[in-house]
């Protein structure tokens, strides 16, 4: 199993055998559970449904806890989905922890980026904004004109303007695996990860590399 549902703790820094400084991300790799192992034969393709974080079972509707007790595992709050290969082995009721990763070098991880609310076009695609003297201090963060000509007498979609910023799925790719630490359960990775500390994220293994 080459995919797992994990949280962000936030970053720190390792050192490597020649003592380089390497800033990595802490992220907590489940555990999780199988709750639902589909296949070409029942459901017309082959994938693993993965549970997350334990959830009070009077929260759930009685056909949520009837997949649930049918998989033989306790209720979850977070349910994501990753397609696998056939006669992979994996069934309902195994767990998933960081160990699965132990032999991958790179990785794809997905996560919701922080909310920055509704942004000027200054902050939001680092505008340059307009002139500060003669007359244009009324135009300091404008996007300035946005207007076509009389043909074709329209702005074009996607045109860059202010609006909501961030709060968006972002899938960073082939981030490198620096360790994975199996006592712990976490697995640290090169870089940055998208989302705030806390934030669940998806790992994969990456497509490209590893």
């Amino acid at each position: 199993m080459s995919a797992i549902i994990g949280r962000k703790v936030g970053m720190t820094q390792v050192f490597d055998e020649n003592g380089a400084q390497i800033p990595v991300t802490v992220i907590e790799a489940g555990p999780c559970v199988v709750v639902q192992r589909k296949t070409v034969e029942t459901d017309g393709y082959d994938a693993v449904q993965l549970g997350f974080l334990e959830q009070k079972p009077q929260r759930l509707s009685k056909a949520s806890l009837g997949r649930f007790e049918k998989a033989g595992v306790t209720p979850r709050r977070i349910l994501r989905e990753f397609r696998c290969e056939s006669g992979d082995g994996v069934k309902a009721g195994d767990e998933v922890k960081a160990d699965a990763f132990k032999d991958v070098t790179y990785v794809d991880i997905s996560g919701v980026t922080k909310g920055r609310g509704f942004q000027g076009v200054v902050k939001r695609y680092n505008f340059g904004g307009g002139r500060a003297s003669h007359g244009g201090k009324s135009k300091l963060r404008s996007g300035g004109s946005i207007g076509m000509r009389e043909w074709p007498g329209r702005v074009f979609k996607n045109k860059k303007m202010p609006g909501q910023m961030g709060n968006v799925n972002v899938t960073t790719q082939n981030i490198k695996v620096v360790q994975v630490r199996e006592e712990d359960n976490v697995i640290l990775v090169r870089g940055s990860v998208p989302g705030p500390n806390g934030g669940v994220v998806l790992v994969r293994k990456a497509i490209k590399k590893g």
